[in-house]
């Protein structure tokens, strides 16, 4: 209905238009306060007069039956964050009522999922019979509760930051801070995403459960840390690590110090170098709202931690030495690239356990 409005319209106004070329060319504008969409209208009628353009109706009709649709509509229509240049395989492959959720969820980035993930086949491997692989079902779900729980990590993150995030270049389009999802729609998702999550703690033993069902106090104040303290890498190495402990558990069924908070710590000081790295990103935007900085000394820190293997700490030197952090590219490049570090970090207990 409104379409057949608009058709009427634009073709009462084509009329008008087209009978205004036989009038006489001195047009008066108004000399106070023009309407500049008479100015424009006129200046096509003298272009048009002058047989530079066609007929201006023309131009008018095209305007008006192709009136764009509000922000709210576009989103509701595409299912897609608007703006967000090169798409993903979610905005591809995935229906246009899930790809907000896994947006939110950071699918397409997984770089996530492999950080949270390294420690736990770290432990796992470590954790195994000498001589033996480890344990690939416990790897599976270690893996799978990576995946959940780095999603769950994201959604918290927005919830509670989708104001700040909307003053950041790098994150006002994300689901929940561009008015894609709305907060409710966020705090279900987190649900069933904690839900899966505790279908995977549930197959574990007694004590890994309770283990990781700690973990969520930092998973859920992680987020508020970059308000509080200037140090949130380091909370952030707290949370992304827990699993070099509740791996060993998994296996073992306690928690052997000795082995497990020297790997844990290790695993900290690692998270500080490629969270610093990662935080630079956005260090013009840090200045537009309430967050604390970043510490540069943190690299300097990372630079003396001594990891498993040479390789590894060559590719961690190799990042702290060449990261340009006036570039927003280089750090995320260097950033993603730890990827390669823990699965350097884990052949190296890999081979060792089966050496031994």
């Amino acid at each position: 209905m409104a379409s057949f409005f608009l058709r009427r319209a634009s073709c009462s106004a084509a009329r008008l238009l087209s009978s205004s070329l036989s009038l006489s060319t001195a047009t008066i504008i108004p000399k106070s306060n023009p309407n500049p969409n008479f100015i424009y209208h006129h200046h096509l009628l003298q272009l048009s007069r002058e047989n530079k353009i066609a007929s201006p109706y023309l131009t008018f009709i095209k305007e008006i039956s192709t009136i764009p649709s509000t922000k709210k509509e576009q989103k509701e229509n595409s299912g897609e964050l608007p703006n967000r240049g090169e798409k993903s395989w979610i905005d591809v492959h995935l229906p246009r009522q899930v790809r907000p959720y896994a947006h939110l969820a950071r699918l397409d980035k997984p770089i996530g999922t492999w950080l949270l993930a390294w420690p736990c086949m770290w432990s796992i491997s470590l954790a195994a019979e000498p001589g033996i692989l480890p344990d690939f079902k416990t790897m599976a779900l270690f893996g799978c509760g990576a995946l959940l729980l780095r999603g769950a990590g994201c959604t918290v993150n927005d919830l509670l930051d989708r104001d700040i995030d909307t003053k950041v270049e790098r994150t006002k389009l994300r689901p929940v801070a561009s008015g894609l999802l709305t907060p409710f729609q966020g705090l279900c998702f987190l649900g069933f995403q904690l839900f899966l999550g505790l279908g995977i703690l549930l197959q574990l033993n007694n004590y890994s459960r309770v283990l990781g069902a700690s973990s969520l106090l930092l998973v859920f104040s992680y987020p508020l840390m970059k308000r509080f303290t200037f140090w949130p890498q380091a909370f952030l190495g707290l949370t992304f690590n827990w699993g070099a402990l509740l791996g060993w558990s998994a296996v073992k069924g306690s928690l052997d110090p000795a082995i497990v908070l020297p790997l844990y710590a290790s695993g900290v000081f690692w998270t500080l170098v490629y969270d610093t790295i990662y935080a630079h990103q956005d260090k013009e935007d840090d200045l537009k709202v309430v967050v604390l900085p970043s510490v540069d000394s943190m690299l300097i820190l990372g630079c003396h931690i001594m990891h498993f293997l040479a390789a590894a700490s060559g590719h961690l030197a190799w990042q702290i030495w060449t990261v340009d952090l006036s570039c927003r590219a280089d750090c995320n490049r260097k950033f993603v690239s730890n990827k390669w570090f823990g699965a350097i970090v884990f052949s190296g207990i890999l081979f060792g356990r089966l050496l031994s």
